[in-house]
């Protein structure tokens, strides 16, 4: 996927945008403004397809978005519809205030078709456990806390986020290497308006797996990440049964799984069998001793 392709399709692009018209070229300038029309067009055809969703309805949305992108791509590839002239007319406007000149014009209250348009989204601090014993330092107070939320054992948590990111080997990044802090593989659909990153993922159709490219959101901490799965819950009405009932961790994977959390057919034997290694046991262990945590949760 080339650098301008990036950019469209998915919002770690934006400050790029800003970056590349900095640089007072003529032609970098021009392209930005380009790049930076075409996310406007598509972000437009998002908001009219959410307007016209019905209430309440869930659904997979990620070929619909791919069409927006490319649909976008094509409307602004030569002329375009304008904004990309007007924009560059602003930048040029005065000698030496380009960049302020972009922010004013792109404000980040400003809003379109009823998406808030941010250019400058929080700046993600990196995240790369060394090993399994470092992931689970690292999330474990976080998994607690969004456990307490969720009233489930937090150790269905941490299982369920090392299934996801094959303890934190196989993050989600962006193109610059930078974790998307996304541990429980949650998709960008028309619901989400924040930063998102397409990456390839294995989906089953029944129990046959198959390849696809799809959208994920992105934060700028694994704290944002866990506050995000909690709300993402909590606000679905099909994950009730899985939360609030003081489940206990293995349980707490067969409810997710009932609910239709992941296509995976396993995925709940998954989690469980995580939950029930030596390993896991042995990590929380030594974990409890060094945080001076009770023996018994």
């Amino acid at each position: 996927m080339n650098q301008a392709t990036s950019i469209y399709n998915d919002f770690s692009g934006l400050a790029n945008l800003q970056a590349r018209a900095a640089q007072r070229a003529p032609e970098a300038t021009r392209e930005a403004m380009r790049q930076f029309e075409a996310l406007f067009v598509q972000m437009m055809l998002k908001s009219m397809r959410s307007a016209g969703a019905i209430l309440g309805e869930e659904r997979d949305t990620t070929y619909e978005e791919m069409f927006d992108q490319q649909v976008a791509m094509e409307m602004t590839r030569e002329k375009g519809i304008g904004i990309a002239d007007l924009l560059v007319r602003q930048l040029s406007a005065t000698e030496s205030a380009e960049s302020p000149q972009l922010r004013k014009t792109i404000d980040t209250d400003d809003r379109i078709a009823g998406t808030a348009l941010r250019i400058q989204t929080p700046a993600r601090q990196d995240w790369k456990p060394g090993d399994q014993k470092d992931f689970l330092r690292d999330i474990w107070p976080l998994a607690e806390s969004a456990a307490m939320n969720l009233k489930v054992d937090p150790r269905g948590l941490v299982a369920q986020a090392a299934l996801e990111t094959g303890w934190g080997q196989k993050l989600i990044r962006d193109q610059q290497g930078v974790s998307a802090h996304n541990l429980f593989g949650i998709k960008a659909d028309s619901r989400w308006n924040g930063e998102r990153i397409s990456v390839s993922t294995l989906e089953y159709d029944g129990a046959v797996p198959q390849r696809q490219w799809a959208q994920f959101r992105a934060y700028p901490n694994l704290e944002a990440g866990f506050n995000d799965y909690v709300s993402f819950l909590q606000s679905n009405p099909r994950y009730s049964d899985a939360i609030e009932n003081g489940l206990d961790a293995e349980s707490y994977a067969s409810s997710l799984q009932d609910a239709g959390y992941a296509t995976d057919p396993n995925y709940a034997d998954k989690i469980r069998g995580i939950i029930k290694s030596p390993l896991f046991e042995q990590m929380l262990g030594e974990l409890k001793i060094q945080i001076n945590l009770p023996t018994i949760w």
